[in-house]
């Protein structure tokens, strides 16, 4: 095999069309932008949402109630906190390490689905009932932060 040789196998590549080179390219003249008009021209958008002059659906139509910027909880479950060693610290940045939560910022919440065989000392948000009874049974220990 030569390097010379070499060939990009068919049709693998296209040409890229070069609109407005004379009638025989088949996008000449207008370029394949019709006649006329704001869309015919260089730099010519119409703005998202806008209806030519019409007053747009978005301000037309009454606006109700609102979005909640608070964050939610990532939670974690009883079951995920097997991995940890016994008597070994559970917190948003061991839990971030090893992929249980997406990022080590935002509210934790400790839910009890599953057992907890082993005595952990866990750092978290929140948890629930279930959850806090688990852990005393365990004779762990949980600190809740209560930021949300």
């Amino acid at each position: 095999m030569k390097l010379n040789a070499l060939q990009s196998t068919k049709g693998s590549r296209s040409t890229r069309n070069r609109r407005g080179m004379g009638i025989g390219s088949g996008n000449g003249k207008t370029g394949g932008r019709g006649h006329k008009g704001q869309k015919s021209r260089s730099g010519g958008k119409v703005a998202r949402g806008f209806e030519g002059g019409q007053m747009p659906l978005i301000r037309r139509v009454p606006k109700r109630g609102f979005t909640s910027m608070a964050k939610g909880y990532q939670i974690i479950n009883l079951i995920d906190l097997a991995r940890f060693d016994a008597d070994s610290k559970v917190d948003a940045a061991s839990l971030y390490a090893i992929g249980l939560v997406r990022n080590a910022t935002d509210p934790i919440k400790l839910l009890g689905n599953g057992e907890l065989t082993s005595k952990l000392e866990i750092h978290v948000t929140a948890a629930s009932t279930s959850a806090q009874k688990a852990v005393e049974a365990s004779d762990g220990s949980l600190s809740l932060s209560g930021a949300k």
